[in-house]
């Protein structure tokens, strides 16, 4: 039997009923409150807002074993709009985002291997037009047949999925495979399917003018050449002057993206997007920005810090994920884009790498990269809204844009995920090929530093020739005199290499540094290389007359007599972003030196980075076997080969190198079996015929620790003249009179009795 409830039962259930409704009610008051401050206006607050999504976002992303640029774009999803409302898109994400696509495209220009490139352009215009057409035509016919769109509106959509961003770009920088085949092509490939793009996008724009005729198209190409000749000629010439008077980093730094933009602006004023300006400014100035340098380091660390992921959040907020799940046409229309766009640039990648006879794992990495869209697609899309095809009905309507905006979503999904493991597929394919043998080895490089205005040069060149993939630092070493200025000398040598220092971290490499007290310079140097245990010295050339009149200064003789580790003395009257050209000078027999391919290596890494031609001189017996070391090794940097018969030729080949070349003098020391006695001239030949050169000298490997070897047959100590130079200055003879006279019979009989043993 039922109980019946007391009043008192009920005053309390009245009671609890009053308490709930009013803790309801409050509870609903709150989040009145606290709703009513979203979204976030203020620009402070948005930027904080931001940062930390950039902040969180990789870590998050990272435990879900999820790439960091899809967390980017559904953080923005989150927080636009479409998702929770707590930011506007306030005027910042126009700016920024516009600053980070430009980043993506100058990037990924500024680091592609150009003589690649030049090589393989067939390959770049052959994949440019698969992937621009084979999207296009399948979209277009899709949008007919399944869609039911008219003909303007299918072909703006084939438009839209023929073109894409390098939204996936960030990922390659990681795993730093910005230069490897499959990447270059599709950076190269990218831009002409854009370029193809836009110029069918202002031919739908022109087909609704009644005014367009074939002079607006005239008139089109006429402005695009000359963009594109004023860019390649002006642009150059600019940045060279610039980089030789000015070496303040955060000015070089502006400089660099004052022509990015400019170049952006007039590509817009063309008649063309913003992003084709920013990719053609970073291949112009590929060359002048090294890929290992401070200044691409700066570069790369503000846009992947700041400027890329603000574009990515600022994608995400345009994204309305809650038209999927309201049905009507709009699923139909990110089916028919995304899936046969996607399949486009899928054929187009797997078809262009078979071709190619590229591995499975490059051709998905093509299709990574070229199967994403975003701003490029927002951006033809509001044109196509500007379209009206009859008077009140635009060309767009908003199934179509937000069926572009959705897929939007996908490809970025479809494109990073691929990417990601595209580049994890090529890191292993190449981890496991053999490597050679010169990539390999330890090396540890001693720089010797006195004159703070060379010191940076200096350390710019080690950087350059520096096995990438090795761990150990550089050393900077600065030798003060054991006397009454010690102490003096001791801090400003301390002050000159925290400095360098710096500007080595700068770029991620580390550098020990050392002040050492010495009587003598050349010993100090040469205990500070057993210490640190290094394998090669790179030193600045004499140049202070005042200080010694003598060619190789009071100390530079000694140390390369005493020391049997391959020296490198270089006197660079510019900074290395500035050369054009490198000429290599190489003596006979230099292939039987033991530092044979140490040098070459240094040279091929050195024509790489500044991505110039290498002109080697020498004679006919070792000219091939460089030719094969290249082919084999570093097959991406141009080599080109002049039989140099005698050494008496110097003068001649001094006439061909010009101010913004760099020669290189292969020498021996003496007792070595490429030494030969003309190399008594070298300082003559040097300051006769190369004064004010770029020039470097380079004393190879030798067996042995000349440390070691204090004999009487091998001294420590050698004269800088022999009796036959002093006997020649005193019949002032000149120094072709000499080599006939002196050097020349020598050397003949040198020979002679080199083929007689062999």
């Amino acid at each position: 039997m039922r109980r019946k409830t007391t009043h008192s039962e009920k005053y309390i259930h009245c009671s609890n009923l009053t308490v709930f409704l009013r803790n309801f009610a409050h509870k609903n008051i709150f989040m009145t409150e606290i709703a009513s401050y979203f979204p976030i206006t203020d620009p402070t607050l948005i930027f904080f807002v931001v940062l930390l999504i950039i902040l969180f976002a990789p870590i998050i992303m990272g435990k879900l074993r999820i790439p960091h640029i899809i967390g980017m774009v559904l953080a923005g999803v989150a927080m636009g709009k479409y998702g929770f409302n707590i930011l506007a898109r306030d005027d910042s994400f126009e700016l920024f985002g516009k600053v980070g696509l430009y980043y993506i495209m100058f990037l990924a220009s500024l680091e592609m291997d150009m003589e690649g490139v030049k090589r393989n352009s067939g390959r770049f215009l052959a994949f440019g037009l698969l992937t621009n057409a084979v999207p296009l035509l399948l979209t277009f016919v899709a949008s007919i047949c399944l869609l039911r769109y008219s003909v303007l509106a299918s072909l703006l959509l084939g438009c839209i999925m023929a073109s894409n961003t390098l939204i996936a770009y960030p990922i390659v920088g990681r795993y730093g495979l910005q230069r490897k085949p499959s990447v270059t092509l599709s950076v190269g490939s990218s831009m002409i399917s854009l370029l193809m793009a836009l110029v069918t996008l202002a031919a739908i724009v022109a087909s609704q003018d009644s005014n367009t005729g074939w002079t607006f198209w005239a008139w089109f190409v006429v402005k695009f050449a000359l963009y594109c000749g004023a860019m390649a000629v002006l642009v150059p010439r600019l940045t060279r002057w610039f980089l030789r008077r000015y070496s303040d980093a955060v000015m070089q730094f502006i400089f660099v993206m004052s022509m990015l933009f400019m170049s952006a602006a007039l590509s817009e004023a063309v008649g063309l997007e913003g992003i084709f300006g920013a990719f053609l400014s970073g291949l112009i100035l590929n060359r002048y920005i090294p890929h290992v340098s401070p200044l691409m380091n700066r570069i790369e660390f503000i846009g992947n810090a700041l400027f890329i992921p603000y574009f990515l959040i600022g994608v995400g907020m345009l994204i309305n994920v809650r038209l999927l799940f309201e049905g009507g046409n709009i699923l139909m229309v990110v089916f028919v884009v995304a899936f046969f766009g996607t399949a486009g640039k899928a054929i187009a990648a797997y078809l262009s790498a078979r071709l190619f006879r590229l591995p499975f794992s490059s051709g998905n990495m093509m299709f990574g990269l070229t199967s994403a869209h975003a701003a490029g697609a927002i951006a033809m899309i509001m044109v196509g809204m500007r379209i009206e095809v009859v008077p009140g009905q635009v060309l767009v309507n908003d199934d179509m844009l937000n069926g572009v905006v959705i897929m939007i979503l996908v490809t970025c999904i479809i494109s990073t995920i691929t990417t990601e493991r595209a580049a994890q597929q090529i890191t292993l394919r190449d981890q496991e090929m053999p490597h050679d043998e010169t990539s390999a080895e330890e090396e540890k490089m001693l720089i010797p530093m006195k004159y703070p205005e060379y010191a940076i040069r200096l350390v710019n060149l080690a950087m350059m020739m520096r096995n990438p993939k090795s761990k150990s630092a550089l050393v900077g070493l600065n030798v003060v005199y054991d006397d009454a200025d010690m102490r003096r000398n001791q801090e400003s040598g301390q002050q000159l290499l925290e400095r360098v220092a710096q500007y080595a971290a700068s770029t991620d490499i580390q550098m020990q540094t050392q002040v050492r007290v010495a009587a003598n310079i050349a010993n100090g140097i040469r205990h500070a290389f057993k210490e640190f245990g290094a394998t090669e010295i790179i030193i600045g050339m004499h140049m202070h007359r005042e200080v010694s009149a003598k060619f190789w200064g009071d100390f530079h003789q000694s140390l390369f007599n005493g020391l049997n580790n391959q020296i490198i003395m270089a006197r660079l009257t510019q900074p290395l972003a500035t050369i054009r050209r490198i000429q290599v000078v190489v003596p006979s027999r230099a292939q039987f030196e033991p530092g044979f391919y140490r040098w070459l290596e240094r040279v091929a890494r050195l024509a790489a980075n500044l991505e110039c031609k290498t002109l080697f001189h020498g004679r006919e017996d070792v000219l091939p076997l460089i030719e094969t070391f290249f082919k084999t090794r570093h097959e991406s940097v141009r080599t080109d080969f002049n039989v140099m018969t005698h050494w008496a030729e110097m003068p001649q080949i001094a006439q061909t190198i010009a101010d913004d070349h760099l020669f290189f003098v292969v020498t021996a020391r003496k007792g070595t079996v490429s030494y030969k006695n003309a190399l008594e001239l070298l300082p003559e030949e040097i300051m006769s015929n190369f004064s004010g050169k770029n020039i470097m000298i380079i004393f190879p490997d030798q067996h042995g620790d000349a440390m070691d070897e204090m004999t009487f047959a091998q001294p420590q100590h050698t004269e800088d003249s022999s009796a036959y130079e002093a006997i020649g200055k005193l019949l002032k003879l000149s120094p072709e009179q000499y080599y006939t006279f002196f050097i020349k019979p020598i050397e003949s009989y040198n020979d002679s009795i080199l083929i007689c043993h062999s």
